[in-house]
């Protein structure tokens, strides 16, 4: 809104109009305003959840062994959060980029997907919230939305012959097609000169497999969408641990955006040049001061959750940032914390019915999502079932797990960014 305001303002040569031209301007100050919305929505936005009683209820307080109490904290804080990072979208983003009305567009729709599993389980105290098929109705339906954007509209090119050229020993040169065009290729991480092409995978349906590799795509985002935002509802279970671990996702994000749209940069990198995909590093910097802001009141001991209202959210618009950017392949490694959460889940339940089967009541941790595990004292476990991996024998402060994996999230952020050299 205020980009098209200040960008009309500039042909009348009125002062300091043109810095809105600037997508470092408009992020920084998305950012900004982001954090500080954030802070100042926050404390009253929890102020009104405590007068109306909407607070956390089904919480098992035993699981953590330092005695905090965390049932009566207001949830639905996830609010807090879309607000604080849809208003500076809408006032600096350029509003008719159609990357930018996906990641809005995705924002809502999880946003109110995650509020309804949250208002279930609070008014209507059911601990399962919304059911899980019904959730992931809506992920899979945002999921096919946004890859059938992706696959449709016109607007949706990249670049990927780029070459840099150095001319008399100084200037350098990036020679490129002068015409973008949609692409089913994305970036495979450790491999140079080389992109992973849907459309090769599926090159045994002959002349159709054009069609055939968008068909897979849009499975792909389907299921990378699906995925993530389970992952970050997962990692959400101790104060500041899923706000902290997706900041260093938007940031390392905002920076492949910003990469990506750069024509020079992407050179360099020998990535895809995506035009209009700067407007995404104008999200993710309100999506990381946002999360900041929050974490002012969610750090531990935390005055307020999230809830799945935020962590649906979060996941989703993660997913789809990194998929617009032809870098989901590397979600993997950037969302190594979420992926790991998921797994420890999988394997858990599996085992746990691979030995009911055989009549032993048997688990492989001391219980998940993985971080669960290390807050667990061995006297709060099962004497008549047998684990598999008992190790820590003492609880870990949840704060401290907190960090730790904040740091293992910087340090798989950095090799992210890294394997674009490293191929």
């Amino acid at each position: 809104m205020l980009y098209y305001i200040f960008r009309w303002l500039d042909q009348f040569g009125i002062s300091g109009s043109h810095l809105w031209s600037y997508i470092s301007f408009r992020a920084l100050l998305a950012m900004v305003l982001a954090l500080v919305i954030s802070a100042w929505f926050g404390e009253k936005f929890i102020k009104f959840l405590k007068s109306k009683q909407i607070t956390e209820t089904q919480r098992d307080a035993k699981v953590d062994p330092f005695g905090v109490n965390k049932i009566g904290v207001p949830s639905m804080g996830g609010i807090i959060i879309i607000v604080a990072l849809l208003v500076p979208v809408l006032l600096l983003g350029r509003l008719r980029n159609i990357y930018l009305i996906l990641m809005i567009v995705t924002t809502v729709w999880l946003g109110f997907l995650g509020g309804l599993d949250d208002f279930i389980k609070i008014f209507h105290h059911d601990k399962e919230g919304l059911k899980g098929k019904y959730k992931i109705v809506g992920q899979v339906t945002i999921g096919f939305i946004v890859g059938l954007v992706l696959w449709a509209s016109p607007d949706v090119k990249a670049n990927i012959n780029l070459q840099v050229q150095q001319q008399n020993g100084q200037e350098i040169v990036v020679k490129h097609d002068k015409t973008p065009v949609k692409t089913l290729k994305t970036t495979i991480p450790f491999v140079k000169n080389h992109n992973l092409d849907y459309s090769s995978i599926m090159a045994f349906c002959g002349k159709y497999k054009v069609a055939a590799g968008w068909i897979l795509f849009v499975i792909m985002t389907i299921f990378v969408v699906t995925a993530v935002s389970n992952g970050a509802n997962l990692n959400d279970g101790m104060d500041g641990m899923c706000a902290g671990n997706s900041a260093i996702i938007g940031v390392a994000l905002g920076i492949l955006a910003y990469v990506s749209s750069h024509l020079q940069f992407a050179a360099y990198l020998n990535i895809m040049y995506i035009p209009g995909s700067e407007e995404l590093v104008v999200f993710f910097c309100a999506f990381v001061g946002a999360l900041i802001g929050f974490l002012w009141y969610n750090a531990y001991p935390a005055q307020v959750f999230m809830g799945d209202t935020g962590s649906l959210t979060i996941g989703g618009i993660i997913a789809v940032g990194a998929i617009i950017i032809h870098k989901e392949l590397l979600l993997p490694i950037l969302c190594g914390i979420f992926f790991v959460e998921s797994l420890s889940v999988i394997v858990q339940v599996w085992y746990y019915k691979l030995g009911k089967r055989r009549g032993v009541k048997q688990r492989i941790f001391k219980r998940t999502p993985i971080h669960d595990n290390f807050r667990v004292l061995d006297s709060q476990l099962d004497p008549d079932c047998k684990y598999l991996i008992k190790v820590p024998h003492s609880a870990v402060h949840e704060s401290k797990i907190t960090v730790r994996f904040w740091i293992i999230t910087i340090i798989l952020a950095a090799l992210t960014i890294i394997t674009l050299k490293m191929r």
